[in-house]
């Protein structure tokens, strides 16, 4: 339908393309360029049903500060995914079309219809490093441990319409979007000609973001609704608020994109951008290349926002051409943007519900650390902040006489010299026993390790255990990338190299990286600081860090040091990076090379030298930090466009790769033929049972709290990607499957498998359940007997004894990446109702998308504002009617009770949890 006459026709070059154009519907002009791109989607899609005229009318007259409450149907242009998240998508659409036939539908309607890509990327894990046959050996292990998996995607791809499998070994999937899958502009041929609309998407994985910064409206859904998305349902969403960030100025000298993302990251966070759009916009935006803008946009998931984009402008269409983009779709992005009104004009303000604004000149080198991405730190004060944060991580039987506690910190600013944990002179010399006792109210705790070749050293709190070049946040940045590839030259020309306690990766996010670093000559002065390539994928950023040296392990084990990472990345969470250690920092490539010179967070690198040189000097980091006219001349003669149309041009993957077999005598069955005994790939549960109609939803009556958690509880902590550890229930089940426990691999492997995955709901090692008080890790009490048991364990003497369960939360729970597991594996374990202060956008939908009713305390209100223990028995009736439009429910708890807010916040996500589920609602809609 087209009620606004909106069709029109757009000249470019010797094409003629079909627009909707956006001019045709009064009020267009004012929106910012995010709800202009909605407002195209919605004129495009108009069917008089589920999109019609009123919805065009109301998203043209939005009021930027009405709180959201109009629901709109968004229809993205694509769906992508990374296998972690896209495997579980791609083994559901399998049961699906199985379902199907069991309710006498047709399986073929189990395809993707709107474009699928996945991109293999976080199956590597950097097991070998610092050797020259690393990615070699890494590649081969990959293979090994995730034949299943692989096997099963390389059948999906034959087997499904639409869907395209990036082979591993080719980059991260955010980096790969950005130099080759994203087409900004799309197009589609139609009865009416060729169509040409905005590119759109959602992903699997949260920092889908990263495309923002190319005026690619996007962001991370949970898998289940990707998996919607790829069946054809639209995204149901409510117009968001949009917040303006206006950019002036420029970097000063010495300082990266990683210092600017972690200082938006910290503004962002500060005045809650949860759920909202935030745009860039303003003089400063020129002045921030391609590369920045996506790492920018990378971070959202950080900041909380939906998205985090930059509007179409000269800068974007650079980036097209260096990145070998068609010269014909340059042209189409330009004409088109600038007919549609989606070009960048610093000199116009769109109506906004809040605006920021930052002077880049102001940003100042940074970390962020030690467990949030959030908690920026400058740089010159990197030292004391460790110090102080180390009261947290070092045990409190470890407090000396006359140590400083955490009161006594508070109270001295850390610029101020006579505070107590003020720097040493800068001519004292560096170790990582440094941190004393009668500074920082910890003793040292230095323990000898000798590897196996012979080499002894001694290792403290804050050593550098892991630094890692790694994640797609800084790895598509050739500037970061090439600053640190020359600061690592100029160490080696000064003498120094990496400490032999540091385990130094470099995964590079596309194959492009190491070709301008061979260009530039700079892989031998890498090597020699041991920073290898390991593999091109997600590794330590999401725990594939790979293990310790088995000595260095068991001495920080043993001696229970609070040693850290240094990583390029974008999360730090607790327990996320390695079992080993406690304490995690973000911070930009060159500067991680130089804390592994370092070999110590307990160093300040304004003032202490990071080593000596052959003569026997002290070496700073100011000697060896390149200059920025330096980095811009060597990325102007080493990045050219073919290297990104050639890396690209063959995506068949290697022989390793095109050796999987994909069916019986190479023809590929409708129906995978699921193995019984697969420890990867199994048949999933969702549908067992499932009538063609729903249901009435049933009461929750006699609840146990299976989680009491507290705030931030992340997704990493619900459901974990990382290592598998032997004595856990995932860990138990595999090896009563026989598999050894060198060969477990981690959860984010096992994702396939649903029997591993429920086993691992809770089972981060960092987890602090209430109900069992100072035990870290997926354990609760049984109740009433009180027994201590693993969380699974729990679950499953409940559901023997038909108790349902219910998980109490503090604020922002659910934080952290898209992850559908912790929604799914939720739901396995038999909980019903999850009772939170706020959540994070993503797992509050998936919860719906699972049939778990997610509800908030009330308005100031928590669960120990309210006296809950968590012992009690919960009650929550009235669950067969409610909607969207259902503002509280009452919860009886024990001999307590109270309103929680009921957070089904759209029609769209009370029919999901009416189904029980969207993918239960999903295809119920196809029979």
């Amino acid at each position: 339908m087209d009620s606004f006459g909106s069709t029109g026709r757009l000249a470019v070059g010797d094409r003629t393309y079909t627009i909707r154009r956006l001019d045709a519907v009064p009020g267009a002009d004012r929106l910012p360029y995010s709800l202009r791109v909605l407002l195209e989607n919605l004129l495009r899609t108009e069917d008089g049903a589920n999109i019609t005229a009123d919805h065009v009318r109301a998203l043209a007259n939005w009021d930027p500060a009405a709180e959201p409450s109009q629901e709109i149907q968004f229809t993205p242009a694509r769906v992508i995914m990374q296998d972690f998240t896209g495997v579980p998508c791609v083994v559901d659409l399998a049961a699906m079309r199985e379902a199907m036939v069991a309710l006498g539908g047709d399986s073929s309607k189990i395809n993707p219809l709107a474009p699928a890509e996945m991109v293999i990327d976080h199956s590597i894990i950097a097991d070998h490093f610092g050797r020259p046959d690393a990615f070699e050996l890494n590649a081969t292990l990959e293979f090994e441990r995730n034949r299943e998996r692989y096997q099963f995607l390389r059948w999906g791809q034959a087997a499904f319409d639409n869907f395209t499998v990036v082979p591993p070994n080719t980059g991260i999937v955010h980096q790969v979007n950005v130099e080759h899958l994203a087409r900004v502009v799309f197009t589609k041929e139609t009865a009416e000609g060729t169509l040409a609309y905005p590119d759109t998407l959602v992903g699997t994985d949260s920092h889908t973001t990263m495309v923002n910064g190319l005026g690619v409206l996007g962001w991370g859904v949970g898998g289940i609704e990707a998996e919607a998305a790829m069946l054809g349902q639209p995204v149901s969403m409510l117009i968001p608020t949009v917040v303006g960030f206006k950019l002036t100025g420029e970097l000063p000298p010495g300082t990266t994109a990683t210092d600017m993302v972690l200082t938006i990251t910290e503004q962002l966070r500060k005045h809650g951008v949860v759920g909202r759009f935030v745009e860039f916009y303003g003089e400063g935006v020129a002045n921030v290349p391609l590369a920045n803008r996506t790492t920018i946009g990378n971070m959202s998931p950080e900041y909380g926002s939906t998205c985090a984009i930059f509007p179409i402008d000269a800068e974007t269409l650079s980036y097209l051409r260096l990145t070998g983009r068609p010269d014909e779709l340059v042209a189409l992005v330009e004409a088109y943007a600038k007919e549609q009104g989606l070009w960048h004009d610093p000199s116009h303000e769109a109506d906004y519900t809040t605006t920021l604004e930052l002077d880049l000149s102001t940003v100042v080198p940074s970390l962020a650390g030690p467990k949030r991405p959030q908690d920026r730190v400058p740089l010159s004060t990197a030292k004391p902040a460790f110090r102080k944060a180390l009261d947290t991580y070092a045990r409190p039987t470890e407090l000396v006489n006359g140590g400083v506690d955490e009161a006594d910190a508070e109270s001295f600013p850390a610029s101020d010299p006579a505070a107590p944990f003020a720097d040493k002179p800068s001519d004292a010399p560096v170790s990582v026993n440094a941190v004393a006792g009668d500074i920082s109210g910890r003793p040292s705790k230095p323990t000898r390790v000798t590897l196996a070749d012979g080499t002894t050293f001694e290792i403290d709190h804050g050593a550098v255990a892991i630094a890692a070049i790694t994640s797609c946040t800084n790895t598509s940045n050739p500037q970061v990338m090439l600053g640190a590839a020359l600061l690592a030259r100029n160490a080696v020309e000064k003498g120094l190299t990496r400490k032999p306690w540091v385990k130094t990766t470099l995964a590079p996010g596309s194959k492009v990286v190491m070709d301008y670093y061979e260009r530039a000559g700079l892989v031998p002065y890498l090597e020699k600081v041991g920073f290898n390539l390991v593999g091109y994928g997600c590794t330590t950023c999401i725990g594939n860090s790979g293990p310790l040296a088995d000595e260095i392990s068991a001495e920080i084990n043993r001696a229970d040091l609070a040693v850290v990472s240094v990583l390029s990345g974008n999360r730090n969470f607790e327990g996320r990076i390695s079992p080993d250690i406690k304490m995690n920092y973000l911070a930009s490539p060159p500067l991680v090379v130089a804390y592994a010179l370092a070999g110590t967070m307990d160093i300040n690198l304004d003032t202490d030298p990071l080593g000596t040189d052959t003569a026997g000097e002290p070496v700073y980091l100011r000697d060896i930090w390149p200059s920025e006219a330096e980095v811009a001349e060597v990325v102007a003669s080493s990045i050219a466009s073919e290297m990104f149309s050639g890396g690209y041009a063959d995506l068949s993957g290697d022989a390793r790769w095109q050796a999987l077999p994909i069916g019986d005598g190479g023809e590929v069955s409708q129906t995978f033929g699921w193995v019984e005994d697969s420890t990867y790939v199994r048949h999933p549960p969702y549908f067992e049972g499932m009538s063609a109609k729903p249901t009435p939803r049933t009461d929750i009556v006699g609840a146990r709290v299976l989680a009491y958690l507290g705030d931030s509880v992340t997704t990493d902590h619900i459901s974990p990607a990382s290592s598998i550890k032997k004595d856990s229930p995932a860990g138990r089940y595999l090896t009563e499957h026989g598999v050894a426990p060198s060969d477990f691999n981690s959860y984010g492997s096992r994702r396939g498998n649903h029997e591993v995955m429920i086993r691992g709901t809770f089972a981060n090692i960092r987890l602090r359940n209430k109900l069992v008080p100072g035990v870290e890790g997926g354990v609760t009490r049984h109740l009433p007997d009180g027994e201590q048991v693993a969380i699974y364990d729990a679950a499953q003497k409940y559901a023997a004894e038909n108790v349902p369960l219910v998980v109490l939360a503090g604020k922002e729970y659910g934080s952290g990446s898209s992850r559908d597991w912790a929604a799914k594996g939720t739901a396995l374990l038999g909980v019903r109702a999850v009772i939170a202060e706020s959540y994070e956008r993503i797992h509050r939908s998936n919860l719906i998308g699972m049939g778990v009713l997610p509800l908030q305390f009330p308005v100031g209100e928590s669960a120990e504002s309210l006296g809950l223990t968590g012992e009690e028995t919960f009650t929550i009736t009235g669950l067969a009617t409610i909607d969207e439009k259902t503002p509280t429910i009452t919860v009886q708890a024990g001999d307590k009770s109270f309103e929680a807010v009921v957070r089904i916040d759209t029609p769209g996500e009370a029919e999901y949890y009416r189904h029980g589920g969207i993918l239960l609602y999903v295809l119920r809609s196809l029979i």
